[in-house]
C-alpha cells in the first residue's frame, strides 16, 4: 500500500476514535472514510471533489453524493463526466448502504475490484466510457445480492465474458464496445430476469448457444459487430417480450427460423451484413409490431413477400444488396407508417409501383435493379416525399412533369436509365430540390434557361445528347457545389456567371463543343477542387490563380486554342523563358532537393547492417516511385474522366446506400444516413485537409446527422483493382471492428475516383505527438505502454483475419480523445493488383526505417512478420521518442542499433525519452525494449507472432506476484 494512502487512513482512524461515536455515528464515519480513501486514488484535475473533506462527520453535502434521508447513509454516488482518472481502490467497499454507483465518462483505468458487485444493497453499477482494461474478474458476478443494472460499455476489457449465471437479479447487462473474445457462455440464457443484453462491438466468436427461450423477460438483444457464426437459434421466437433484435455485422448463415413469427411485440429486427440465405417467408407479415426491418447485405433470394404490406407500424424497410427477384409488391404502399424504403442492388423487375410517389414514404431507393417502363407519378402524389433514387435501371419514356408537384422533394436521381425527351423546366425550377441527377440517359434539347433554385447543390446532366448553350441563369444557383454537363453537344461559351457560384467545388464541361475563352473571374472560386473542360474547342489562356496554375493537363487537354504553361503552348505576346543547362553537370537536378555533404568521399563512415539495408531500400523506393509516376501518367493522359473529383457531389449522391457505378457509387456499412452535411466546402476542400500519405489525401467532413468522418481520396486510381475486386476487399475491411482500429464506414467508387470513409479520430497522429509536441505535453510512460499494447492488439486482430497492414508507421497511428491508439490505413495494399514488390514498397512502405528487410529480396514471401518488424520499430520509437532513422551530415543512425548497443552495455535507461525525466519503471523498460529488438530480427522466423506479442506485453505490464508501485 502506498505511503500517502497509509497516512490518510491513519489520520482518518484517529479522527474516528477521537470523536468517540458509536452506532450510526461510527457508520457515518465509515462512509466518510471510504470516500476519502477512494479520493486518495483519484486524480481530480478540475477540482470537482473539492468539497470532500475528512473533517466532515457526514458526506451527504459532498458533490455527487446522495444519502438515504432515513438513515443518512450514502446511498448514491454519481460522478458522471467529472473528468476523473486513477483507479478504483477498495475505499468504495466501505459504503455498505450504497445502492447506485455511477462513474461514466471519466478516465478511470486498471482492473475492477473483485468485490465491488458484492456490496449488499448495490442495485445499479455504471462504469461505462472509461479506460478500464484487463479481464473482468471471474468472480465479479459471483455473489450479487440485489444488482439489477450493470454497464461496463466503452472500455478496454479483454478476455472471455465472465460467468454471470449466479447474478439472477440482473435486469440490464451492457458490456458493449470492449475487446471481449471467446464464445458466449452457455449460462448467459439462465438470467431469466434480464430485460436488456448488449454485448455489441466486441470480438465474440462461435455460435449462439441454444436455450434463449429461457429468457422470457428479455426485451432487447444486441450482439451486432462481433464475429458470430452459425444459424439463428430455432427458439429465438420463444421470448415473448422481445422488442429489439440487433445481430447485424456478423457472419451468421442459414434461413430465418420460423419461430420469429411469434415475436408479435418486436419493433426492430436488424440482421443486416451477414450471410443469411433462402427466401423471406410470408409469415414475416405476422410480426405486426415491426417498425424497422433490415435484411440488407445478405444472400436472400426469391420474391419480396407481399405480406409486408400488412405491417402497419413499419417505418424502415431495408432489403438492399441481396438477390431478390420478381416485382416490387404494390401492397407495400399499404404500410401507412413507412418512411424509408430501400430495395436497391437486387434483381427486381417490372414497373415502378404507384406507391413510390403516392404513399407517405419520404425516402425511396430502387437503384441497381432492372425495372423498366415509364415512370408515372399518380394524381394523388405524396406531399411529404423528400428523396427518390431510380438510378441504374431500364426506365424509358419522358421525365414526368408531375414530379414538379412534389413540393418537398430534395433529391431526385434518375441517372443511368433510357429516359428521353427534354429536361422539364418545371423540375429544374423546384425550390426545395438540392440534388438533381439525370446523367447517362438519352435526353435531348437544350438546358432550360430558368434553371435551378437557391437550394440546388448538385446538378448532373452529363452523358446525354443536350444541345444549345449553357444558360447564364445558372449563376443564380447560389448553393451549387457540383456541376456536371459533360458528354453532351453543348455549344457557345462558358458563361461568366459561373464565377458567381462561390460554393462551387467541382465542374465538368468536358466532351462538348464549347468555344470562346475561360472567364478570368473563375480564379475567384475559392473552393474549387476540380474543373474539367477537356475535349472542347476553347481558346485563349487559362485564368490566373493558384488552382489553374496547378490544374492537371488532362483537365484542359484537346482544346487546340487554349494556351499556357500547362499546355506547353505560349500565349500570344508571351515569350518563353530560355532553359539554361549546366554542360558540366552530370547529376539529375530533380534528385538534388537537399544539401549535399561536402567531402563525404574522404570521410570514413562505418554503417551498420541495418543502415545498409535502409540505404538499399531507399534506392528501391526511388525506383518504385519513378515506376508509379510513369504508370500514373500513362493512365491519366487518355482518361476521359480525368477530373475524377468532378463525379463526386457534395454528399447528396443519393439517399440510399448506393448510387450507380457510372456516375458514382456510395456505400455506407451498417446502414445509417449516407449524406454528407450541407456544408459542401468541407468535402475534399484543401482547407479541411488532414494529411497526405502514400495512398492519398485525407479530408475531414461531416455527415448530415452531425457525425464527423475522415475521407481518404485515393491517389492510386490507375493501380486500383477492378470494381468487383475493389468492392469485395473494401467490404471485407468494413466488417473489421476493433477498439484499436480506425473504423471503415463506407466507400465511394467511380472508375477514376475512389474514396474511403473512415471514422474521425480527434486526437491527431502518434508521429506528431512524439516528435512535434512540447516538452510539457509529452506522453507519460503509462500512456506509451497503453499505445503500444493497443497497436499490438489491433495487429493481432488483423492477422486473425488474414490482413497484413504493410504500411505501419507512427503517422498511421491515430490517438482518440482519451489518448487511445487507433491504427489506420490497414489492408489498403489489397486494393492494388499484384504489383512488383519494389513498386509496392515505394508506394506503401514510404517511411524508411519501418520496412522489413525481406522487401528487398524477390524470393522471400511477404507475410505478417513484416508487420511484426514495423511494430518492433514502433515500440522503440514510442519508448525513446526518436525517429527510426536519423540522417546526419556523414552518417545514418538506425534506432535499432542504438538501442541494441545500449542494451548490451546495460544502459537501456539512457535510451528512454529524456522528457520522462526518469519517471518509468526499469523492470518494464528493459523487457519492452528487448521485445522491440526481437520483433526487428533480420530473420522473419525469429520474430514472434502478434498474438504472442500481446501476451508478452500483458505479462510485462502485470508481472505475477509483483505488486504495482506508484511512480514518482
Amino acid at each position: 500500500m502506498r505511503p500517502l494512502l497509509l497516512l490518510v487512513l491513519a489520520h482518518l482512524i484517529f479522527l474516528a476514535e477521537a470523536k468517540g461515536g458509536a452506532g450510526s455515528v461510527a457508520a457515518l464515519n465509515d462512509d466518510v472514510l471510504g470516500l476519502i480513501v477512494f479520493k486518495a486514488d483519484v486524480v481530480d484535475p478540475e477540482g470537482r471533489l473539492a468539497t470532500w473533506s475528512e473533517d466532515d462527520e457526514r458526506a451527504c453535502a459532498w458533490a455527487g453524493v446522495t444519502c438515504d434521508p432515513r438513515t443518512s447513509r450514502v446511498s448514491g454516488l454519481n460522478l458522471a463526466g467529472f473528468g476523473l482518472s486513477g483507479k478504483l481502490g477498495r475505499g468504495l467497499l466501505r459504503l455498505e448502504s450504497l445502492q447506485s454507483l455511477s462513474l461514466p465518462n471519466n478516465n478511470f483505468s486498471g482492473d475492477l475490484p473483485t468485490d465491488l458487485a458484492r456490496l449488499p444493497d448495490l442495485q445499479s453499477l455504471d462504469l461505462s466510457s472509461n479506460a478500464f482494461s484487463g479481464a473482468i474478474p471471474e468472480g465479479f458476478f459471483g455473489k450479487c445480492h440485489s444488482l439489477r443494472d450493470v454497464s461496463l460499455a466503452n472500455n478496454a476489457f479483454s478476455g472471455d465474458i465472465p460467468d454471470v449465471g449466479a447474478c439472477g437479479t440482473l435486469a440490464s447487462l451492457n458490456m458493449s464496445s470492449n475487446r471481449l473474445t471467446g464464445t458466449l457462455p452457455s449460462d448467459i440464457w439462465s438470467l431469466n430476469a434480464l430485460r436488456t443484453l448488449d454485448l455489441s462491438s466486441n470480438a465474440i466468436t462461435g455460435e449462439l448457444p441454444v436455450g434463449i427461450s429461457k429468457m422470457f423477460n428479455l426485451r432487447e438483444l444486441d450482439l451486432q459487430s462481433n464475429r458470430l457464426t452459425g444459424s439463428l437459434p430455432d427458439d429465438i421466437g420463444d421470448c415473448p417480450l422481445l422488442r429489439s433484435v440487433d445481430l447485424r455485422s456478423n457472419s451468421l448463415s442459414g434461413d430465418l427460423p420460423e419461430s420469429l413469427r411469434r415475436l408479435s411485440t418486436c419493433t426492430n429486427l436488424d440482421l443486416s451484413s451477414n450471410e443469411l440465405t433462402g427466401n423471406v417467408p410470408t409469415w414475416v407479415g405476422e410480426m405486426v409490431s415491426l417498425e424497422i426491418l433490415d435484411l440488407s447485405g445478405n444472400k436472400f433470394s426469391g420474391e419480396i413477400p407481399g405480406s409486408i404490406g400488412g405491417l402497419m407500424s413499419l417505418r424502415e424497410l431495408r432489403f438492399s444488396g441481396n438477390g431478390f427477384t420478381g416485382g416490387l409488391p404494390e401492397s407495400i404502399g399499404g404500410c401507412r407508417s413507412l418512411v424509408h424504403a430501400d430495395v436497391s442492388w437486387n434483381s427486381l423487375t417490372g414497373s415502378l409501383p404507384a406507391w413510390v410517389f403516392a404513399s407517405g414514404v419520404q425516402w425511396v431507393s430502387v437503384s441497381g435493379n432492372t425495372f423498366s417502363g415509364e415512370v408515372l407519378v399518380p394524381v394523388n402524389a405524396s406531399s411529404v416525399i423528400q428523396g427518390v433514387d431510380l438510378s441504374s435501371n431500364s426506365f424509358s419514356g419522358k421525365i414526368p412533369l408531375e414530379i414538379s408537384k412534389l413540393l418537398t422533394l430534395q433529391s431526385l436521381n434518375m441517372s443511368c436509365n433510357s429516359l428521353s425527351g427534354n429536361v422539364p423546366t418545371s423540375i429544374v425550377e423546384m425550390k426545395s430540390l438540392e440534388l438533381l441527377d439525370l446523367s447517362a440517359n438519352k435526353l435531348s434539347g437544350s438546358i432550360p434557361s430558368a434553371i435551378g433554385g437557391k437550394s440546388l447543390k448538385v446538378l448532373r446532366l452529363g452523358k446525354n445528347s443536350l444541345t444549345g448553350e449553357i444558360p447564364a441563369q445558372i449563376g443564380d444557383c447560389s448553393s451549387l457545389a457540383s456541376l456536371d454537363l459533360s458528354h453532351n453537344s453543348l455549344t457557345g461559351a462558358i458563361p461568366a456567371t459561373i464565377a458567381n457560384l462561390t460554393n462551387l467545388q467541382t465542374a465538368d464541361f468536358s466532351r462538348n463543343k464549347l468555344t470562346g475563352g475561360l472567364p478570368k473571374q473563375l480564379s475567384n472560386l475559392a473552393h474549387l477542387i476540380g474543373f474539367n473542360v477537356s475535349h472542347n474547342q476553347l481558346s485563349g489562356d487559362l485564368p490566373p490563380g493558384s488552382f489553374f496554375d496547378t490544374i492537371s493537363f488532362s483537365s484542359v487537354s484537346d482544346n487546340p486554342g487554349l494556351c499556357g504553361a500547362k499546355l506547353n503552348s505560349s500565349c500570344p505576346g508571351v515569350l518563353p523563358k530560355p532553359i539554361v543547362l549546366n554542360p558540366d553537370s552530370s547529376s539529375d537536378p530533380l534528385a538534388q532537393k537537399g544539401p549535399v555533404p561536402v567531402g563525404g568521399r574522404h570521410k570514413k563512415t562505418i554503417l551498420s547492417i541495418s543502415a545498409l539495408v535502409a540505404i538499399g531500400a531507399a534506392v528501391l523506393i526511388a525506383v518504385g516511385i519513378i515506376t508509379i509516376t510513369v504508370l500514373n501518367l500513362q493512365v491519366r493522359a487518355p482518361a476521359s474522366h480525368s477530373g475524377a473529383a468532378l463525379e463526386l457531389s457534395d454528399g447528396y449522391l443519393s439517399q440510399s446506400p448506393t448510387t450507380d457505378v457510372k456516375s458514382g457509387k456510395l456505400v455506407m456499412f451498417g446502414g445509417g444516413n449516407p449524406e454528407f452535411s450541407a456544408s459542401t466546402h468541407a468535402l475534399l476542400n484543401k482547407d479541411c485537409e488532414l494529411g497526405r500519405g502514400g495512398f492519398g489525401t485525407v479530408y475531414k467532413t461531416t455527415l448530415r446527422d452531425g457525425q464527423p468522418v475522415a475521407i481518404k481520396k485515393l491517389t492510386v486510381s490507375s493501380l486500383v483493382k477492378s470494381q468487383d475486386e475493389f468492392e469485395r476487399e473494401v467490404k471485407m475491411l468494413g466488417k473489421l471492428r476493433h477498439r484499436n482500429l480506425v473504423a471503415l464506414k463506407g466507400y465511394y467508387w467511380t472508375p477514376s475516383l475512389q474514396l474511403l470513409i473512415y471514422e474521425f479520430v480527434s486526437g491527431g497522429n502518434l508521429h506528431k505527438q512524439l516528435h512535434e509536441s512540447s516538452t510539457i505535453n509529452y506522453l507519460s510512460w503509462k500512456e506509451r505502454f497503453d499505445i503500444v499494447l493497443g497497436i499490438a492488439r489491433s495487429l493481432a486482430h488483423l492477422h486473425r483475419h488474414d490482413i497484413i497492414h504493410y504500411n505501419l508507421k507512427s503517422s498511421n497511428i491515430m490517438l482518440d480523445g482519451s489518448g487511445e491508439a487507433k491504427v489506420g490505413d490497414y489492408g489498403l495494399a489489397k486494393l492494388l493488383p499484384m504489383l512488383d514488390r519494389y513498386v509496392l514498397s515505394s508506394k506503401v512502405q514510404s517511411a524508411l526505417g519501418y520496412m522489413a528487410p525481406e522487401f528487398t529480396c524477390r524470393t522471400v514471401k511477404i507475410t505478417e512478420k513484416c508487420d511484426v518488424y514495423g511494430f518492433g520499430v514502433l515500440v522503440l520509437e514510442v519508448m525513446t521518442g526518436r525517429p527510426p532513422v536519423e540522417y546526419m551530415e556523414d552518417d545514418v543512425i538506425v534506432l535499432c542499433d542504438v538501442v541494441r548497443a545500449a542494451l548490451d552495455e546495460g544502459k537501456v535507461e539512457e535510451c528512454v525519452d529524456e522528457r520522462l525525466c526518469g519517471k518509468f519503471p526499469l523492470e518494464e523498460a528493459v523487457p519492452i525494449m528487448k521485445l522491440g529488438l526481437v520483433c526487428t530480427s533480420q530473420v522473419p522466423s525469429n520474430r514472434p507472432d502478434m498474438s504472442e506479442v500481446v501476451n508478452i506485453l500483458e505479462l510485462i505490464r502485470c508481472p505475477q506476484d509483483s505488486p504495482e508501485e506508484e511512480l514518482g
